[in-house]
């Protein structure tokens, strides 16, 4: 009798291997350059047991890097419905519940970490963020001077105050409530889309 040939099926460690090999594929080729078919074929799976696995591209990235947030869903909290008004609280306050939850916050600073040590993995978050988060916050942007500059200077922004708060710990911004925080960064992030608006 023949042997079967052939990709194999799903197998109970299938899973992690499709994992293992997204996380080299990424790493090799960024972001961008991975497609699904070359994660399969590092894996030495079909492709369609990959979208079995995790549906899209984006949310293989975000299992492989162990990303605890969907990034549609907290862009879509900040864009609102593409309307600008009261986008920096909306920006801010997003932020810091995302942050705020311990189970999640571990990965995220490993992510970041990396991406401040080494440029792959530097790559790989500026690629990410520019499509998976940055692509849909433009949507708030749209018909604005400059508007991508301005999404990109407010996601750069909250960037920063990640490394800020969570990373460096620098005092007081490390202990500050997030009510306080919101205060006092809200206004800020508002700028970026408010005086770009006043101009045109």
């Amino acid at each position: 009798m023949r042997g079967r040939s052939g990709r194999r099926r799903g197998a109970p460690d299938t899973k992690g291997e499709i994992l293992a090999a997204a996380r080299d594929v990424f790493g090799e080729r960024g972001y961008d350059g991975a497609s699904v078919r070359a994660i399969a074929a590092a894996a030495g799976v079909d492709p369609a047991l990959v979208h079995h696995y995790f549906g899209t591209k984006e949310k293989l990235f975000l299992a492989a890097m162990e990303i605890p947030f969907d990034p549609a869903i907290i862009a879509d909290a900040i864009a609102a419905g593409s309307s600008g008004a009261g986008i920096g609280e909306r920006a801010i306050r997003t932020f810091l519940g995302v942050w705020g939850q311990p189970s999640g916050r571990a990965p995220m600073l490993a992510l970041l970490r990396s991406a401040m040590q080494h440029e792959t993995a530097a790559r790989l978050l500026r690629q990410f963020v520019t499509r998976a988060i940055l692509g849909r916050v433009l949507v708030a942007f749209e018909g604005v001077p400059d508007g991508a500059l301005r999404a990109e200077a407010m996601v750069s922004h909250l960037i920063g105050l990640a490394i800020i708060r969570y990373v460096v710990k620098l005092e007081p911004i490390a202990s500050v409530s997030d009510e306080e925080l919101i205060r006092l960064v809200a206004p800020v992030l508002q700028r970026y889309y408010d005086d770009a608006v006043e101009q045109s």
